[in-house]
């Protein structure tokens, strides 16, 4: 038995499929993964990096910048503010991102919005391959 997974932007749905595992960030417990079986679960989605291990193939990765995750008799759905994938992360736009935003909180540390900026640059880069230390 597998989960039913959606990911879901309110563009379009990015991905739908079965998978065997989703791991997530969620703002009231950190990084979660939810397996076959797991509880009713409905939780706010951190900017963080969502992995999904599908039935077959490669794990598939997602940059998220918030929205919710539902579980539910063996579903997850993922509806998300924004959401990229690792194949349409524009590598170039998000490193410019980052040191904008890098410079912005050297300017001013308590800058929620300046961090926030920089949180989601680095996830796009880590979700597209790129190392970000």
């Amino acid at each position: 038995m597998s989960l039913q997974v959606q990911v879901v932007s309110p563009e379009r749905i990015l991905w739908s499929g079965d998978a065997a595992m989703v791991t997530a960030r969620t703002i009231e417990g950190g990084d979660i993964s939810f397996l076959t079986g797991h509880a009713p679960f409905l939780g706010a989605l951190e900017i963080g990096k969502v992995i999904i291990r599908p039935a077959e193939g490669a794990d598939l990765l997602f940059a998220v910048h918030g929205g919710f995750v539902e579980v539910s008799k063996n579903e997850v759905s993922l509806l998300t503010d924004v959401a990229e994938g690792s194949d349409q992360i524009d590598v170039e736009r998000a490193t410019t991102a980052r040191d904008r935003a890098k410079a912005a909180v050297a300017q001013d540390g308590e800058d929620a919005e300046a961090r926030a900026a920089l949180r989601r640059a680095e996830v796009r880069l880590d979700v597209a391959g790129v190392s970000v230390g």
